[in-house]
């Protein structure tokens, strides 16, 4: 089992890709002088930075679980941005003008009260800005699931298969509602991936998706899931060239 399944050089490979639904979500912000910020699921930093020189920020702190991905960004800190490693789901926070997270928060389970306590991370007027991934119909997330239930890949497991605690986007708005922010913007946006073939889904979704199952599996077991998946991915993906990946996303903004 690897002790980090995350590789930032596979993770990066469609990095332009999914900067854009970060660069969507931060248009959301409305920033003030010497905003304090915490970026939960930092990866390698790049985005995080960008964040903090457009915001102004006064301090940033971006946190992340991976020490692969916190390697690669701890060059970027300086100047009020700083990184750290840290699990998510261990995060408290106080008096915070702004909690951001980009695609991050859908490994964390129970949304109502992951909010509640990312809510209470914030001083007055502060600001909540979410972008999570909502592609767990599409086959190349369906797949990975069904796969893991089946031999022998389910007794490696033991019984584990991933699922999915993201909210549809109404639920997070009555969710918003309900914590008490006066204002708030709940999006689901569709973005669309030209790529070369099918088969580059596989690469995607090995760079975000898989590693659960990577870091679950022995390495031998972990290939014969990964051929295993490639095979029936491309069995019911139309074989273009180039391939259109629709990929569904949430963002959502609230300010207290």
């Amino acid at each position: 089992m690897p002790a980090d399944a995350w590789s930032p050089d596979l993770y990066a490979r469609f990095g332009a890709e999914r900067a854009q639904p970060f660069r969507d979500l931060l248009a959301l912000v409305r920033p003030r002088p010497g905003m304090r910020v915490v970026d939960l699921g930092c990866g390698t930093g790049e985005l995080t930075a960008e964040a903090h020189r457009l915001l102004g920020a006064r301090e940033t702190l971006g946190i992340d679980s991976s020490p692969a991905m916190l390697e690669r960004a701890q060059p970027l800190a300086g100047g009020g941005l700083s990184f750290a490693r840290s699990d998510i789901a261990d995060f408290a926070g106080q008096g915070l003008d702004l909690v951001l997270s980009n695609a991050a928060l859908h490994w964390v389970p129970d949304h109502e009260a992951l909010l509640g306590r990312l809510t209470r991370a914030l001083g007055p007027d502060g600001q909540l800005a979410v972008q999570v991934p909502a592609n767990h119909d599409h086959p190349s997330h369906r797949l990975a699931h069904e796969l893991a239930r089946a031999p022998p890949f389910a007794e490696a497991l033991s019984g584990y298969a991933r699922g999915t605690p993201v909210l549809e986007p109404e639920e997070y708005a009555r969710l918003l509602f309900r914590l008490g922010y006066r204002e708030q913007q709940v999006q689901l946006r569709v973005y669309g991936h030209p790529l070369r073939e099918p088969a580059e889904v596989v690469e995607w979704v090995r760079g975000t998706l898989l590693t659960d199952y990577r870091k679950r599996l022995p390495a031998e077991l972990w290939e014969r899931y990964l051929a295993a998946y490639r095979e029936r991915l491309l069995e019911v993906l139309p074989d273009e060239r180039p391939y259109f990946y629709a990929y569904r996303r949430i963002l959502f903004w609230g300010r207290r």
